[in-house]
Order: structure tokens, then sequence, then C-alpha cells
């Protein structure tokens, strides 16, 4: 698993990954061609493609070409010149390469697309059950999960995947941080990770973060371990409109993406449960002072 350890210019907007953008330019072009009443089957056939190829490209799960966006904006009928400009652009950007792509050698391409969503989000929550998410890792902490506890043995993909979890974390010290809500199981304070050293600097670094006006964390105790979700997940939340929520889980194989609406109301159900259960955040900031004074 890449998010807990297993897998892996300052602007005036918050950045937005390439996925996101791939996703909100769809999304536009379907708005256009079901306003000018054209099928898919009709919109692939002008840009040599099938529907399904079309659907694909609406859902943002492929990279665009300047010329197939050109003529289907012609044959959706915007023949303004600036209004033709506007989706060109958004063409061209939302083929930029991410930052995160310089680490394809050493990460899958499902958390590639990952990346790409994480950067986008206005608001990620995240349920924990073993780990330390990886957004609030200490790079010790990485090192000694991503080597399964041999981190002088640490091959040089393994560096190459921490400097990619570092490059992420800087979402949160970014100027329009998204909001980061981390819901984690009791066990992970305890679970000696790299040893007492190791353990003892990441929960010192949790109860720092957890003062942030943009990080929430609350932990789970034992007593109520296990009940609200069985299983690690994450749900992403967009500020644009176009973009839907998204439930990411990762297996040991790779991970899947949830978008449907009951899918993601069954998650959003579980956060809720989980608020519930966990003890509010200040409480676990005393948890996690407690722990650190008795080390």
């Amino acid at each position: 698993m890449a998010e807990g350890g297993r897998a892996e210019s300052s602007t005036d907007e918050p950045a937005r990954g390439v996925t996101a953008r791939r996703i909100v330019l769809g999304t536009q072009l379907r708005r256009l061609r079901e306003a000018a009443g054209i099928s898919r089957a009709d919109a692939g056939y002008v840009i040599r493609a099938s529907d399904s190829k079309v659907s694909r490209l609406e859902l943002g799960r492929v990279a665009f070409k300047e010329r197939d966006v050109a003529d289907l904006l012609s044959t959706y009928g915007i023949t303004d010149t600036e209004e033709r400009d506007v989706f060109l652009e958004m063409v061209r950007r939302a083929n930029e390469p991410g930052w995160w792509r310089r680490y394809t050698d050493v990460i899958p391409s499902w958390f590639q697309d990952f990346v790409g969503l994480e950067e986008s989000a206005a608001r990620i929550q995240t349920y924990e059950l073993q780990f330390v998410p990886g957004l609030l890792q200490t790079e010790a902490y990485s090192r000694s999960v991503l080597t399964r506890g041999r981190p002088d043995y640490a091959p040089p993909e393994t560096e190459r995947r921490i400097v990619l979890r570092t490059q992420r974390q800087k979402l949160l010290t970014s100027p329009y941080p998204p909001r980061l809500w981390a819901v984690l199981d009791e066990s992970i304070l305890h679970r000696p990770i790299g040893g007492r050293r190791v353990l003892r600097e990441q929960l010192d670094f949790l109860l720092a973060q957890s003062k942030q006006p943009h990080v929430t964390i609350q932990i789970v105790p034992h007593q109520l371990s296990g009940y609200a979700a069985e299983n690690p997940f994450q749900l992403l939340r967009f500020a644009e409109p176009e973009l839907p929520d998204v439930v990411y889980i990762e297996h040991l194989g790779g991970a899947i993406f949830l978008d449907g609406v009951e899918e993601i109301e069954i998650y959003s159900r579980a956060l809720d449960r989980l608020a519930v259960d966990a003890e509010t955040p200040d409480r676990s900031r005393q948890m996690l002072a407690k722990i650190l004074s008795e080390m």
C-alpha cells in the first residue's frame, strides 16, 4: 500500500492535479455535447474514435489532444475565438506532467492517479488502522515502514519513495492547504515502528500537527476499535462542483477508486460514526501528550 507506506512555486491559487484538470475539462466537454444534442458515437466519429473513447475523455481518464478538442468544439458550435482559446489552454494545462511524474520508476500508475487527486482536494479525510497516514509521517518513520524495519538496507528506490512522500507533505504547508482530518486507531500510537526513538519523534510530530488550524486528528480508543470500519480508506472532497467525491482504498495488489453516490454515502456514514467513536481532537491531543510523557 502506497499511502500508509507499503507501495509510493507559490501561485495565487491552490495547485490542481493533472487528473482533476482532466475531469473538469471532460465534464465541460460533456455538457457542451449534451447541450448540442450530439451523441457520444457522433462525437467519436468527428475525432476518429469510438464512443467509449469519448466516454473516457469526458470522465478525464485519458489525455486530450488539442486537435481533437478543437474539432469537438467546432462540432458543438463553439466558434468564438476567445472561448475556444480558454478550452485549448485547459487542454495544455491538463496535459502538463505533475511533479510526481518524476517518480514513475518507483510508484505504480494507480498511485500516480491518487497523488494527482490528492493535490486537488479541498478536504482529505483518512482512517488508518496500522500506520500513521503518509501525509503525517516523519522521514524516519517512513523509512522504517518502507524498509520493513531495516532502514540501514534501504535500496535507492526506497529513498526516492521517501522523497516523494516528503514532496506530498508540502501540501500541508502550502499557502492554500487542504483540510486534513485523520482518524487513527489507538494501536498506531503504541506500535513501535522503527523503535522507541522513531516512534517518539513521530508522536511528537503528530501532536505538533494536530495544533495546525487545518489539521484535525482523532484517536479511536481500543475498546471501540474496528466497529465503524474494518479497513483503512480515504475520502477526498473537492471545491470544484464538476469533481465528485472519491473514496480511495488500497489493497495488496493495487487500489480502487469509488465515486458512486451510494458508495460515497456508505463511507461518509462510516466517517460520521468514527467521529463519534473517536476521542475529541482536544482529548486526542491529551492522549498523545500522555503517551509521550510516559516514554
